[in-house]
């Protein structure tokens, strides 16, 4: 079975030049299902490994638009609609200057299995923009994300694709997007778009839910050993969404976060995050981790090194792919770091990987910790279908509830395949099985 994995894993290298963040994400998930296939032969037979590792669709288009100098700028956008065999896709979309078609494709493979481990019947996409909305004016993200849905609106529709925000996409881009949808088809399709604002369609809870997913994640792994988050310090990095909620939720459960971050560094607050500082700073006045260091004494911030290098009991990487590699990994552990939930998509390295799992400590990928923010916003969409809304309360006993449902699913494929407490394998393991049955239920479409 190594064989086939590995038969594949070239093809798609050789068909994938230089789209490394691509091969990184196969290479994870097809090293995981060897033992799957070795039980099932029948996905091999029926070519599920090359099917679901080739996206059904792909779509790069040009965006125009006009700064506030009166200068024309250009970008690129991209879809990359992957499987819908368990629904329509589903996915964000970054605007980030890091976006190209190699990142994009990746966070729509990881997305195919992390939607399915929501068991909401959503397929897996991804897509965005190499356009960087930082230090621009709401008037020229506006202008840009009303070019960027002229074309992207030809492609999607609330049973066909439904994209959500990611990184550089939140509530403002979200509103510009939707109005212009709105615009050019005539019609108020609130389920084409997540993460919408509570006064039309958005769903509470929407906000707070890869974060919360998290760090209720890490609660179930925790159990497992007969603990909990409760007296943990824990280091979180970023400063965005994720990282705000997943600092607000460890807080509720017990737990002491005392870092985050974001490209100027990090920092230490080892009396814990001021959690109403840090949204004001962030979500408020859009500023740096240097402005809470500012106004929060006993807070310093640190401009070489890594958020890593923080001896902590529960680490929760909430920024970006491959910010924790293998030398990060080991200062954790020496740390006495023993949990690891990732709250970002593919944000530790192969390397970092293999050393949590050496160490045998309690490690969760992305696909299956963070699943919380694309879980919600199926529940949105399903908000959206019924015109109705609920409650913070029963939107969050939603959430919960599929987190312990993804967490009990895991467990179980790791025992299936003989891994038992293997995360990575029971996440790709579980994911996997669910989107390939009902692939060979379709036929060879």
């Amino acid at each position: 079975m190594a064989e086939v994995v590995e038969k594949v894993y070239e093809q798609v290298v050789a068909r994938n030049r230089g789209e490394t963040e691509f091969h990184q994400a196969v290479r994870e998930v097809l090293d995981s299902l060897a033992p799957v296939i070795a039980k099932h032969p029948h996905y091999a037979e029926g070519a599920l490994l090359e099917r679901i590792v080739e996206p059904e669709r792909q779509v790069m288009f040009r965006v125009p638009w006009v700064d506030d100098t009166g200068s024309v700028q250009v970008n690129r956008g991209f879809r990359i609609e992957f499987n819908s065999a368990l629904g329509p896709y589903k996915g964000g979309l970054r605007f980030h200057p890091s976006v190209n078609a190699g990142i994009i494709k990746f966070l729509g493979f990881e997305q195919i299995f992390k939607n399915a481990l929501t068991n909401q019947a959503i397929g897996g996409g991804k897509g965005g923009s190499d356009f960087d909305p930082h230090g621009r004016s709401d008037a020229e993200v506006m202008r840009f994300c009303q070019s960027f849905m002229t074309e992207l609106s030809r492609h999607i529709g609330p049973s066909t694709d439904v994209p959500a925000g990611d990184i550089g996409v939140g509530g403002r881009e979200i509103g510009y997007l939707f109005g212009q949808y709105k615009r050019l088809r005539n019609s108020y399709d609130a389920g084409v778009l997540t993460g919408k604002g509570l006064g039309w369609g958005g769903s509470l809870v929407r906000t707070e839910a890869t974060g919360y997913g998290t760090v209720l994640f890490a609660q179930s792994m925790l159990a497992t050993k007969g603990q909990s988050l409760e007296g943990k310090k824990v280091a979180v990095s970023g400063s965005g969404n994720v990282a705000i909620y997943a600092i607000e939720k460890a807080q509720q459960l017990g737990a002491s976060p005392i870092t985050f971050s974001d490209s100027s560094g990090y920092v230490v607050d080892e009396a814990g995050v001021d959690l109403e500082l840090l949204k004001q700073v962030k979500e408020v006045e859009r500023g740096r981790v240097a402005d809470y260091v500012s106004r929060r004494p006993g807070a310093r911030l640190v401009t070489e090194g890594r958020v890593w290098d923080v001896p902590v009991d529960v680490a929760l990487p909430c920024a970006t792919q491959n910010e924790l590699d293998g030398d990060s990994a080991t200062t954790l552990l020496r740390g006495g770091c023993a949990v690891v939930a990732e709250g970002a998509n593919m944000p530790s390295t192969p390397e970092a990987i293999e050393a949590f799992q050496a160490a045998g400590i309690l490690y969760a990928p992305g696909k299956a910790a963070n699943a919380g923010g694309v879980a919600t916003s199926a529940l949105e969409m399903e908000q959206n279908a019924g015109r109705t809304r609920w409650s913070f309360e029963t939107a969050e006993a939603k959430l919960a509830g599929i987190m312990a449902d993804i967490h009990d699913s895991c467990v179980a494929a790791a025992e299936e395949y003989g891994r038992p407490g293997d995360y990575v394998l029971g996440a790709n393991a579980a994911g996997f099985t669910r989107v390939a049955d009902v692939m060979i239920a379709h036929g060879i479409v």
